[in-house]
């Protein structure tokens, strides 16, 4: 395994990719949008979790333009306990389908180290790709830092900024952090669609209309994203599935690999609660199969 600090030096200019233009159904969003929708030029890949097919591989290196002359990629593998050998593994994914080891680089961010040699890799990257683990553990590391500023001057000029399990949860502003403030204990179950129970933090911001789930349907995790819609009227919340991946760009939400995306809209911010347990009588439900799009806030 090689380390990034020699992978560094191989690394070349900055690329543009497709534009994101994102929908929100209030107008504090829909401004933030109208704003982002003119400065943005990248596209997001967010992943479900669970093994990425060579078909959803490739797709993304297609977005990104990885193979083409200077154009790289950038590994950020904070969110796993073991950093190394999931910036290894992410690379592999790539490598097996014939991208050059040179075009790819793993970047362990720690509070105490964070080279401005790498920020500026971040910043110039074609596609910066944010691997699996623990959410709470990258945001800890990245919130309010140079990196996450990074991250997002590489969504505006271009990059396609994919994230896969915990990195999925992190292109949210409002994040599932995977906490029940009723149900500490983590059994991964979420049996119940309560008030006040599921913990939000703050994630990237990158995709600020969306409340994003992982694992979604293979985990059965509908409880926790139906109790996150009802209480964020605002958002939308968006469940990818394990294997499928859902693409952000100019052109609005397309599903893409082996499974569904389930799409939670409240559509009233008229929360309604009895013995502590969450109602709702106006929620808009989407089932999106592969290759389909689909809109919010209609």
């Amino acid at each position: 395994m090689k380390t990034t600090t020699t992978l560094l030096s191989l690394f070349a200019a900055v690329t543009f990719l497709t534009s994101c233009n994102e929908t929100h159904k209030t107008e504090e969003t829909t401004e933030t949008v109208a704003t982002e929708a003119s400065t943005t030029k990248g596209s997001l890949f967010i992943i479900g979790g669970g093994k990425r097919p060579p078909e959803l591989v490739k797709e993304l290196m297609d977005l990104s333009k990885l193979e083409e002359e200077d154009h790289y990629g950038v590994i950020l593998p904070m969110s796993s306990s073991e950093p190394d050998s999931s910036a290894w593994y992410a690379r592999k994914q790539f490598t097996d389908l014939g991208v050059a080891e040179t075009k790819l680089a793993g970047f362990n961010f720690t509070k105490e180290h964070m080279p401005q040699a790498w920020i500026d890799s971040v910043e110039n990257a074609s596609l910066v790709y944010i691997s699996g683990g623990d959410q709470n553990r990258f945001m800890g590391i990245v919130k309010g830092t140079p990196i996450a500023t990074a991250i997002h001057k590489a969504y505006e000029q271009g990059a396609v900024i994919a994230g896969t399990s915990a990195g999925a949860a992190v292109m949210s502003k409002k994040m599932i952090t995977g906490d029940e403030y009723k149900h500490p204990e983590y059994t991964g179950e979420f049996r119940t669609i309560e008030a006040e129970n599921i913990e939000i933090a703050e994630g990237l911001g990158l995709a600020p209309e969306l409340i994003v789930d992982q694992h979604f349907i293979w985990r059965m995790r509908m409880n926790r994203l139906l109790s996150v819609a009802i209480e964020h009227p605002e958002e939308v919340a968006v469940g990818i599935d394990e294997s499928t991946a859902l693409i952000v760009d100019r052109n609005g939400y397309r599903t893409t690999g082996k499974s569904q995306i389930i799409v939670v809209e409240s559509r009233t911010d008229n929360l309604q609660t009895k013995n502590g347990l969450l109602g709702s009588d106006n929620l808009k439900v989407q089932v999106v199969l592969p290759g389909e799009t689909f809109t919010i806030g209609n």
